[in-house]
């Protein structure tokens, strides 16, 4: 029934579903199993991609031939680039999607995406034989064979949604969870773990008073994910903003002794930096009030997601809470909010690649290592499938680095210090988030992905005509003066000192008060010069010549970096023998196996004078 396949792929979350375009693309036969083919690529929870850090994920997936921006742009509701009063280097990208649209766009994806076949089933367990998967077993009791597998299970694995002291198996509302698979795996010798994550509840949009909350529109003029030109919807929805309140708040606290999360019936940690409300309001206690984002669901729907009001109190509790809140009086409830716990596995019994150290071709992406978010999940998807790919095929492998992309970032975090809570991503873990931006996504990555032949030649030479292009501006801004009279009225307007002599236009453009469009204003012929080139151009020529010394100073401290990361490691290298290093360092580097003297050093309880050991000992 079933032929060998390259790839299986189970789970079809963001994650499998990165997975499984990326291996097919590449040339893979790819077996995508998921218990539900109705949902796949569901937004279980917020319908919205990207945000801070999370939207330069986005953009790097997109730059190097993956789908999740384009399936973004295809069904945004709304798109705003956040943290626009800041330096370029925090500029990040947000759209509010069309859940239902957004499912759709990736299923239809998918079955136009040679090489991918479907099965709806549920993996029970592997077939494993000499320590290698290959293939898996299904609750229909079908085997089905494969080169390698890639696990993308999310919240599924043994999952128990909570409601107040109520409980049942679950992996999302109204869905079975996945039993079996952590079983076999811990008999293997894995370690697992459990974590918890939660969502609020829904509600009829039409029962809202829209009038006493504030409105919060996208860019006037917005912007995109995908670096091709991919059609977009031209109507953008509105989403409100409110606040709860002392009474909000006392309301909740009626229902904390029927609390899941108090009570101590969940076990696992849920996410720091997206805590349910009970939560908030508990940690938080000298706070008046909590900000509450009321967004859309979609453009043919009334459902309405109370972003910031995550719970797991009883339903009642959740009801009676929100109607004090302002615009909420007569709401009507679609659905509660509920908790989930569900089982994940440490990531630092993985390899860089995301391939099991324990055992060869089974990668794991997504949740089961113990992210949240759809961004973290694609990404890790995404490396988990041509990894997938290249092994199979004793191809070289893809390994990110931290100096090149947030994804680098994300994966040797996880990989390197492991994680007992659910990771999300911040510009903050990234300490080249200077060189990291939103904006050169494509210059940094399109290389590697049309290397591994996922960006085709023709996208590619955009990308270089582009840096070509943003090159030219800046050349042009370096020879260019600008009249001291045409320039000191605009100067004045915008509060910065006036010109006693005539300067280059990149001059002017390194203060931080004038931007490139000012110039554009006054200076004729740099405004014809600027009108053969598009926005994107623009801007990126203008981000060189405002930071072109820290960009040089980072490379720099990048180039000294890149010194330990060149140094590889044995994986197989016996660090008992090294006996200078300390029992903590030598315990933690036998656990990891690092693969350079760089990851060596990021992991905690590696200190300076056990890498200084390491070097003398390579050295020799």
């Amino acid at each position: 029934m079933f032929k060998e396949y390259d790839v299986i792929v189970v789970g079809a979350g963001h994650a499998g579903c990165e997975a499984a375009a990326a291996a097919a693309n590449l040339g893979s036969s790819v077996l995508l199993i998921t218990m539900n083919m109705e949902t796949i690529a569901q937004m279980s929870c917020n319908p919205a991609m990207g945000g801070v850090a999370k939207g330069q994920i986005v953009r790097e997936i997109d730059a190097m031939g993956g789908y999740s921006g384009i399936i973004s742009d295809k069904t945004t509701l709304q798109f705003r680039m956040l943290n626009l009063s800041k330096g370029p280097a925090m500029w990040s990208p947000r759209a509010q999607n069309d859940r239902k649209r957004f499912a759709e766009e990736w299923r239809l994806a998918l079955e136009r995406t040679p090489n991918v076949d479907f099965w709806q089933d549920m993996v029970s367990s592997l077939i494993i034989k000499n320590n290698t998967v290959t293939g898996v077993k299904t609750s229909l009791g079908i085997e089905i064979k494969g080169k390698s597998v890639v696990l993308t299970n999310g919240t599924f694995l043994n999952g128990l949604i909570h409601i107040g002291e109520k409980k049942f198996g679950g992996g999302r509302t109204a869905e079975r969870a996945a039993t079996g698979l952590t079983e076999q795996l811990v008999e293997l010798g894995f370690e697992a773990g459990r974590m918890k994550t939660g969502t609020p509840p829904r509600i009829d949009g039409r029962s809202l008073n829209y009038s006493v909350m504030e409105e919060q529109w996208g860019d006037e003029n917005p912007g995109r994910f995908s670096y091709t030109n991919v059609e977009r919807p031209t109507e953008q929805r509105c989403c409100w903003i409110t606040y709860t309140n002392a009474e909000v708040h006392e309301t909740l606290k009626e229902g904390f002794e029927k609390s899941p999360m108090f009570t101590g019936r969940i076990k696992g940690l849920g996410p720091r930096y997206c805590p349910s409300i009970e939560d908030k309001i508990n940690r938080f206690a000298e706070r008046e009030r909590h900000q509450i984002f009321v967004e859309p669901e979609g453009l043919h729907t009334c459902e309405i997601y109370v972003n910031g009001f995550s719970t797991s109190l009883p339903e009642d509790v959740q009801y009676r809470a929100l109607t004090k809140i302002p615009g909420f009086e007569n709401a009507k409830m679609f659905r509660p909010g509920y908790a989930i716990e569900y089982d994940y596995f440490p990531p630092t019994q993985l390899s860089l690649t995301l391939e099991t150290k324990m055992i060869s071709n089974l990668f794991f992406a997504g949740q089961i290592n113990g992210t949240t978010g759809y961004e973290e999940a694609a990404s890790q998807g995404f490396i988990a499938g041509i990894n997938a790919h290249q092994k199979v095929n004793d191809l070289h492998e893809l390994i990110m680095k931290r100096s090149e992309s947030y994804i680098g970032v994300l994966i040797d975090d996880l990989v390197t210090k492991g994680t007992d809570e659910p990771y999300r991503m911040f510009t903050s873990r990234a300490e080249h988030r200077l060189l990291l931006r939103q904006d050169n996504a494509d210059i940094r990555l399109s290389p590697i992905g049309h290397q591994l032949g996922l960006i085709s030649d023709e996208r590619l030479d955009i990308v270089k005509q582009k840096v070509a292009n943003s090159d030219s501006i800046v050349a042009f801004a370096k020879k260019q003066s600008i009249d001291m009279a045409e320039a000191n009225e605009k100067l004045e307007e915008l509060g910065t000192s006036t010109l006693n002599q005539n300067v280059k236009i990149v001059s002017l453009l390194g203060r931080p008060q004038v931007g490139i469009e000012d110039i554009r204003e006054i200076s004729q012929p740099f405004r014809e010069y600027l009108s053969a080139f598009d926005k994107e151009t623009v801007e990126q020529a203008e981000i060189k010549i405002k930071y072109e010394s820290y960009f040089e100073k980072e490379q720099e401290i990048v180039n000294k970096m890149q010194k330990m990361e060149d140094k590889d490691i044995n994986p197989d290298f016996d660090y008992s023998q090294l006996g200078s290093l300390s029992k903590e360092a030598r315990e933690k580097l036998l656990k990891i196996k690092p693969r350079t003297l760089g990851q060596a050093s990021r992991i905690s309880g590696v200190s300076p004078s056990d890498i200084s050991v390491l070097m003398v000992h390579m050295s020799k």
